[in-house]
C-alpha cells in the first residue's frame, strides 16, 4: 500500500479560493450508476461500479428478528454501548446512533457558533455545503499546518480523506483541537473509512471524545459494507450530543439497523480477516495502476490518482461500463488538479473486466 500523499501535494490541495460550497450548486456523489446508465446508455446492472469507496464484501447479516420490524428502536437498548466499545470511546455517553453520519453532517453546523469554519478544498463535499447553509463562513484548510489560522473557530478534518488518502496524525489533530478549543471552537473529524485499518495504524480520535470542542462522526457504511442500513455514530462529549439529540429527535436509526451494525461490530473474527483482504486488494490496485503509469494514493478501500487526464479516462471507462469518480477541478475541489478515484472490484469477473478496460482506456487516452 502506498503512503499518503507528499507535502507537494497536500498544499497543492489545501491552496484554493475561499468558500468552496458556493463552487456548485449541489453535491455530487459517487454511486450514481442510473445516471451513468442513462448518459452511456448502458443497462444498470451491467456496470461495474467502482465510483465509491464501499466494501464490495460487505457483512454478512444474519436474519433480522420479526420484532425488529414491528416494534419501535428501543434507545434503552445497549447499542451506544457497543458502538462505545467497538470504536474506543469512553462510555455510552459519549456516543449517539444517527442515521447515517450525514445526518450529524447537516445538523451540526445550526449547533455551533456561527464563525470562520475550515475545510480541506478536496474532501467529503458535504461538509463545505452543510455549514455555509447554517451562515458560517468557509475557508480552505492547510492539512500541513502546525497552527490553524487565528481567525478560524472551527475546523473539519476527513481522516483519512475522501478522496485524497492523506492521512493527519494524532499529534497535529490533537494540536489544532486544542487551539480551537481555546477559541470556543470545534474540530470535527470524520473517521468514515478508519475501520479498515489495523488498531496500531488507526488513525481514530475516539478516545478523546471526553474533551468539549471535538466531535468524531463513524459509519459502519464503508468498511462493514452496510451503507444501506444508514446508520451512523456521532462521538462527542455529552453536552453537544444533547444538543444533538434534541436536534434530530428520536428513533434516529432502526432496529433492523441496530440488528445489523450490533452483530458486525462483535464479529471480531470478520474484521481481521477482512482487514487482511482488502490490503491485499488495495495493494492489486495499487499495483496495476501504476503498471498503466499513473501514480494512485490509496486506502484499502479505494485509490485516487491525481491526472489531467481523468475525465478522458473516466469516459474511456465508462464506455466499457465501468463506472468511477472523477473530480472536475473547475467544479469540485477549488483549482486542485482533476482526478479519479477508484474503490474494489466485488469478484475475480469484476477484477478481470476493469483490468481489461482499464488496459483499452489508457490506450484511447494516450
Amino acid at each position: 500500500m502506498t503512503k499518503a500523499p507528499t507535502n507537494a501535494i497536500t498544499s497543492a490541495i489545501s491552496s484554493a479560493p475561499a468558500n468552496p460550497a458556493a463552487l456548485r450548486p449541489a453535491v455530487a456523489h459517487g454511486g450514481n450508476l442510473h445516471e451513468a446508465a442513462r448518459r452511456y446508455g448502458i443497462a444498470w446492472d451491467a456496470w461495474v461500479d467502482l465510483s465509491t469507496g464501499i466494501n464490495p464484501h460487505g457483512y454478512p447479516v444474519p436474519p433480522v428478528p420479526a420484532a425488529a420490524w414491528r416494534r419501535l428502536p428501543d434507545e434503552g437498548d445497549d447499542f451506544a454501548a457497543c458502538a462505545a466499545r467497538y470504536y474506543g470511546a469512553p462510555d455510552a455517553h459519549h456516543v449517539l446512533p444517527v442515521a447515517g453520519s450525514q445526518a450529524a453532517i447537516r445538523a451540526l453546523p445550526a449547533l455551533l457558533p456561527r464563525a470562520r469554519v475550515a475545510v480541506a478544498p478536496l474532501t467529503y463535499g458535504e461538509y463545505a455545503s452543510a455549514f455555509a447553509h447554517a451562515g458560517h463562513d468557509v475557508v480552505p484548510l492547510d492539512v500541513c499546518a502546525n497552527a490553524l489560522p487565528a481567525d478560524v473557530t472551527h475546523a473539519v478534518v476527513v481522516n483519512p480523506n475522501n478522496p485524497t488518502a492523506v492521512r493527519v496524525d494524532r499529534e497535529r489533530l490533537l494540536r489544532w483541537h486544542a487551539q480551537l478549543a481555546a477559541r470556543g471552537g470545534t474540530l470535527i473529524v470524520d473517521e468514515a473509512f478508519a475501520d479498515a485499518f489495523d488498531a496500531p495504524h488507526s488513525p481514530t480520535l475516539a478516545d478523546a471524545t471526553r474533551h468539549a470542542g471535538l466531535v468524531v462522526l463513524r459509519s459502519p457504511g464503508k468498511f462493514f459494507g452496510l451503507a444501506g442500513v444508514r446508520c451512523g455514530f456521532a462521538l462527542a462529549a455529552p453536552a453537544l450530543l444533547d444538543a444533538l439529540r434534541a436536534h434530530l429527535g428520536a428513533w434516529t436509526v432502526s432496529g433492523p439497523a441496530r440488528h445489523a451494525v450490533a452483530h458486525a461490530f462483535a464479529d471480531t473474527g470478520w474484521q481481521t480477516a477482512m482487514r487482511a483482504r482488502l490490503a491485499t486488494e488495495s495493494a492489486r490496485l495499487d499495483a496495476l495502476l501504476r503498471a498503466h503509469g499513473f501514480a494512485p494514493h490509496t486506502t484499502p478501500l479505494f485509490a485516487w490518482i491525481a491526472d489531467a487526464r481523468a475525465q478522458a479516462l473516466q469516459d474511456a471507462l465508462a464506455r466499457r461500463a465501468i463506472w468511477t469518480r472523477c473530480f472536475d477541478p473547475s467544479a469540485e475541489s477549488g483549482g486542485t488538479p482533476a482526478s479519479l478515484r477508484l474503490g474494489l472490484p466485488a469478484s475475480a469477473e469484476e477484477w478481470q473486466r476493469f483490468e481489461h478496460a482499464l488496459t483499452h482506456a489508457v490506450q484511447d487516452i494516450g
